[in-house]
């Protein structure tokens, strides 16, 4: 029987040396939008030991349809925060690092990216993520990233399998195209839906002057209570739940399960 009473059914699946060797595991989530934040909590309901959360964008009223750290009483205060209160109440035991910043090549030496056994690239930004990537790859840390998940409406279009077979992703298409400008050619693993992208016409209010984002003083930095970014995108895609959610399920899927694949080659030595 597990030793804790909440991962008895996880137990069932895996062993208690796999939870022994979950509870050890050390993964840093970056992005904590509608694919990073049911991952985070994906990971921490499956007893990952330490999870360290990246992100410094707020709460808009427009997350609370995907977004799990998004409700009508967190809007315009911190992803960060909200989400690691949130862990925090699921598993009190485990160690969440909450950092409030952005990852961004300026800011990319900030991060020890091998102090952690798997890095999850959850960011939208073509720039940040190829730096990611590259950074997580050289640090030795098994990187999995996820690549477009807005207008999509499709799940079960949704797959698994390397950057450089993925395909009918515009966002993926650009990453390896600037992957290969840099000189980097490794394996990487990543999360895509090569079903066509869909927009229907509709208002567009985010980056306009109607945008609903909680507002930041022009040059205000990031801060306390986060730093806002969705008006500044220069396109909104529609987004949906069982889509964004799938991506970040299937992202902490590929960790528990490499986890429980590595206590099982440990156990038949």
């Amino acid at each position: 029987m597990a030793s804790d009473p909440a991962l008895q059914r996880l137990s069932l699946l895996t062993g208690n040396s796999a939870l022994e060797l979950l509870a050890r595991t050390k993964v840093i989530v970056f992005g904590l939008g509608g694919v990073g934040g049911w991952c985070a909590e994906a990971l921490t309901r499956s007893g990952i030991g330490t999870i360290a959360i990246v992100d410094s964008d707020v709460v808009c009223i427009t997350n609370i349809n995907r977004q799990v750290q998004a409700t009508s009483l967190s809007v315009g205060k911190s992803k960060t925060a909200e989400l690691g209160r949130r862990l925090r109440e699921i598993r009190p035991e485990a160690a969440i690092i909450e950092m409030q910043a952005a990852y961004r090549p300026a800011t990319a030496d900030r991060f020890d990216l091998a102090a952690y056994d798997y890095v999850l690239d959850c960011i939208d930004s073509i720039s940040c993520k190829v730096e990611l990537i590259m950074r997580a790859s050289k640090a030795g840390a098994r990187v999995y990233t996820a690549l477009g998940a807005s207008a999509k409406l499709d799940p079960t279009q949704i797959a698994v399998g390397s950057l450089w077979d993925s395909y009918n992703c515009p966002l993926g298409r650009y990453v390896r195209k600037r992957l290969r400008q840099a000189g980097f050619s490794g394996e990487v693993t990543c999360v895509y839906s090569p079903e066509e992208v869909r927009r229907f016409p509709g208002e567009e209010l985010c980056g306009t002057a109607a945008c609903l984002c909680p507002q930041r003083a022009a040059g205000e930095g990031e801060g306390e209570q986060g730093e806002e970014w969705c008006s500044r995108k220069k396109q909104i895609n529609g987004s949906a739940v069982h889509i964004t959610g799938t991506f970040g399920f299937i992202m902490a899927g590929l960790v528990i399960q490499d986890v429980v694949r590595r206590s099982t080659e440990v156990q038949g030595k």
